[in-house]
């Protein structure tokens, strides 16, 4: 699943859609005759996130003052990807020269032949090797380079510090294990008022992605290593649907309203009614800026369980039609946008600060050695949320195995939502045989691919 943050000299021909014809989008010809390089490029904020929209439009000004010979169309979406479109606009050749992706569409986008290879170029990039290399790592299939990450997020606990006090909690040691979750959870909810003590996702394929999550944390894993068989029907497995099942049905510290989205669970969490929930640093600034919440009151600690964390993002990857010039203007782009430590729309915090955009969570962190050094360097000293709040997100994280989502993934957690929903629905849910019927669907859609 993605996460939820969003985090333009001016499109200088206008917006493609897929009712143009193809070279609307994308198209090798690269107008040399012009003596410019021509690239479109996508996920331009849109107009509604007006201070986005004018960071974008002010480094895409900024890159076309330092670069006259490369002329960039961009492209507005929200969201940057819409998963009912994006297949379509794949099999037809209609992805811009440059376009966004999460990490889970790197092997599918390579398997239909529509990405260019980046490898004779990546040299160009003058960013590339500061990079994590388990984040470039993920747009490499089999030895070749077909995209770059542009950031990258880990799932851990957001939990109401104002709650755990009031709870008799300590609020600067958060829990650590599943069994500290279900305690501390439990005195949450003793509290009433409507005060729930751990809420969880169990619908629209978030339900799935969470089970996800919960599973790695205690060392398990969703499919085989070579991707052909299911895996959840595991002790790992029944420990994470018998902790949500006893929390639910034996603590009633869950509330009894089930089958919540991320805006659910938001919507508790930033009322002040939500002790603690998965989710990526990013949720943060959303659950101030739109959901009511406090910095002061939230903080972040790392997945419970010790053994591992989910980790996504997104980044771009490059249209196989382009031509070499189109490829090197777009490298040049992403160095100038995304990939400069303490610069561009992701790593200006200066200017982030100037017009109160949060700054000091402690992710999205992309780079590494003295690029990451710098980066955090300029984070820090710009700092306007309560970085301490963090802390043990930050140390914690450093212990934990990085994993990627499951190959399928949205198939995959569809099955799984149905599994997590009875759990948290039903008091007589039969755990093993859910686990067993879901081992069955997900062997079907392996074995499909």
């Amino acid at each position: 699943m993605r996460s939820t943050g969003f985090r333009h000299a001016v499109a200088v021909i206008g917006v493609c859609s897929l009712a143009l014809t193809l070279t609307s989008c994308a198209s090798g010809d690269d107008d040399s005759a012009s003596g410019k390089t021509r690239i479109t490029v996508n996920c331009e904020p849109p107009r509604s996130a007006k201070l986005d929209r004018r960071f974008f439009e002010e480094d895409l000004a900024s890159f076309a003052r330092q670069n006259p010979d490369i002329q960039v169309e961009a492209h507005d979406a929200f969201p940057c990807q819409d998963p009912k479109t994006f297949d379509a606009k794949l099999a037809g050749g209609q992805m811009e020269n440059v376009f966004y992706t999460y990490f889970t569409d790197v092997r599918h986008v390579v398997d239909t032949g529509q990405a260019a290879d980046l490898t004779p170029y990546i040299k160009e990039l003058k960013s590339y090797p500061t990079i994590q290399k388990q984040l470039r790592d993920i747009y490499t299939v089999d030895g070749k380079i077909y995209g770059i990450p542009r950031t990258g997020y880990s799932m851990g606990l957001i939990y109401n510090k104002k709650l755990f006090a009031q709870a008799g909690l300590d609020p600067d040691k958060p829990p650590t294990t599943w069994e500290e979750v279900r305690a501390d959870a439990k005195k949450i909810a003793a509290l009433g008022n409507g005060v729930v003590g751990y809420a969880d996702y169990s619908a629209q394929n978030q339900g799935g992605w969470h089970f996800t999550a919960e599973l790695y944390s205690q060392g398990g894993d969703v499919v085989s290593p070579d991707g052909k068989k299911a895996t959840i029907d595991t002790p790992q497995g029944r420990a994470v649907l018998q902790n949500l099942y006893d929390m639910r049905w034996k603590d009633d510290s869950m509330g009894s309203k089930q089958l919540l989205v991320i805006n659910d669970v938001q919507l508790m969490m930033g009322s002040g009614k939500l002790g603690m929930y998965l989710a990526a640093p990013d949720n943060i600034p959303i659950l101030v800026k739109e959901k009511g919440g406090n910095y002061k009151d939230l903080a972040l600690a790392p997945m419970p369980g010790g053994k591992a964390t989910l980790i996504g993002g997104d980044g771009y990857m490059f249209n196989k039609k382009n031509t070499p010039a189109q490829i090197r203007a777009g490298l040049k782009w992403l160095d100038h946008m995304f990939l400069t430590p303490g610069q561009g729309f992701l790593g200006d915090y200066a200017r982030a600060k100037k017009h109160d955009a949060p700054v000091g969570l402690p992710e999205p962190r992309l780079f590494t050695g003295a690029a990451d050094a710098k980066d955090q360097q300029i984070k820090k000293a710009n700092a306007n949320v309560p970085v301490e709040n963090y802390r043990a997100f930050l140390e914690g994280n450093g212990t934990l195995r990085l994993k990627v989502e499951p190959p399928h993934a949205q198939q995959i957690y569809s099955v799984l939502d149905g599994v997590v929903s009875a759990v948290l629905t039903k008091k007589d849910a039969d755990i093993d045989q859910l686990l067993k019927d879901a081992s069955g669907k997900i062997d079907g859609i392996l074995a499909r691919s």
